[in-house]
């Protein structure tokens, strides 16, 4: 029995199936992800090295946003690292969740900050899934969650992810009517594309009762699609996440939330590896830009305006972009292997995304500055043969 994993744990463990010679596979696993935030995407390893390699070219490859924080994060940063030998001088953390609460009009016992969004996807995983309750996704979608449930022994369904739409939740139900945790990652990764509101609780009104929705909005900034905290009230089977990492340019510095009914909130709580270890530095930083509106909607205007700009030149020379996103990404088929296509970008210093096993033929592009992509768009001419 491992002693990583409190009693409380232990026993929910016991009562969702698992066998007691799991614990310490299970602890090793919340350890790692509370170590690696990246631990479970799979490729996060390789595209850092693949950066690494063009040191001043042009990286639009992880999803990351073009800039950094917000000037009033900047100086939240500077300020409070002169206090970093204190844990935490000035209650900053519950400063950070009355600023969530208040700007998204939920009681704080439902926001839950995080050191990133890895860790709680990894948790929320291991705490609705079991040998018996399946993770279900669509396909392709961001792939942590995925890994986790292997790792799990957990059983995995995918439904089919329809070109230009958002998820397809009765497919997903279909998939698998008795799953743990239905997974929507909207806008979804790497398609960018938005999962309705009335989709969404299509599933909750109609999914196994004890099971869970996950909804990851780490791109909802860089949308004007409404977000699914409107759905929680009450709720105690949904789940919603964000992180600080995209439009607010805070990748490396690790925020996140979560948005829940405060008991699922406690339950999360139990697999406490990945709950705390926020610096005072990243909570000042999030308290100060989640307000940024007008920040937010310029730099929103400016990914969209740089994003449709090179869907209309790649469009105009015949290279087939999957419709309908809205985040800082989008899907290039370049009717040939796709990796073939990655590495001769990368010999003109420029990284793209990578392809998903289903889509062979298809990158995703990461939506970076007006000279990023005037710079793919440059590689793309001078690479790409039909």
């Amino acid at each position: 029995m491992d002693v990583s994993l409190t009693e409380n744990a232990q026993q929910d463990l016991v009562e969702r199936g698992f066998s007691r010679r799991n614990f310490g596979k299970i602890a090793a696993l919340l350890s790692a992800a509370a170590a690696s935030p990246t631990a479970f995407i799979g490729t996060a390893s390789a595209q850092q090295q693949a950066a690494r390699s063009i040191k001043g070219g042009t990286i639009i490859g992880a999803n990351e946003c073009w800039v950094g924080p917000f000037p009033s994060g900047v100086e939240a940063i500077a300020k409070y690292a002169a206090s970093g030998n204190r844990y935490d001088p000035d209650d900053l953390k519950d400063k950070l969740v009355e600023t969530i609460s208040l700007k998204e009009g939920v009681p704080a016992s439902h926001v839950r900050v995080w050191p990133g969004s890895g860790g709680p996807l990894v948790t929320i995983v291991a705490a609705y899934c079991s040998p018996t309750k399946g993770l279900v996704t669509v396909n392709p979608t961001f792939e942590s969650a995925w890994r986790t449930a292997a790792y799990l022994g957990s059983p995995l369904a995918m439904a089919p992810q329809t070109i230009g739409q958002g998820a397809d939740v009765k497919a997903m139900l279909a998939a698998n009517p008795n799953a743990g945790l239905y997974y929507i990652c909207s806008p979804n990764n790497p398609t960018g594309t938005v999962t309705p509101l009335a989709d969404i609780q299509w599933l909750l009104d109609n999914k196994p009762a004890g099971s869970m929705v996950l909804v990851d909005e780490a791109y909802i900034h860089f949308s004007e699609a409404p977000s699914a905290v409107k759905l929680l009230g009450a709720r105690k089977d949904l789940i919603v996440m964000r992180t600080f990492s995209k439009l607010f340019g805070m990748a490396g510095i690790r925020l996140g939330i979560t948005f829940a009914d405060p008991e699922v909130q406690k339950k999360l709580a139990l697999y406490n590896a990945v709950g705390g270890g926020i610096s005072i530095t990243a909570m000042a930083c999030g308290a100060a830009v989640y307000n940024e509106d007008a920040l937010i909607k310029a730099r929103r205007a400016e990914m969209t305006a740089n994003r449709e700009e090179t869907i209309a030149w790649l469009t105009k020379k015949g290279i087939e972009v999957q419709g309908g996103s809205h985040a800082n990404m989008f899907m290039v088929n370049w009717k040939k292997p796709a990796k073939a296509m990655q590495l001769a970008l990368l010999a003109e210093k420029v990284q793209i995304g990578r392809n998903w096993a289903i889509w062979p033929t298809t990158s995703r592009i990461t939506v970076g500055s007006a000279k990023d992509m005037a710079a793919f768009r440059a590689a793309v001419d001078k690479t790409y043969k039909a």
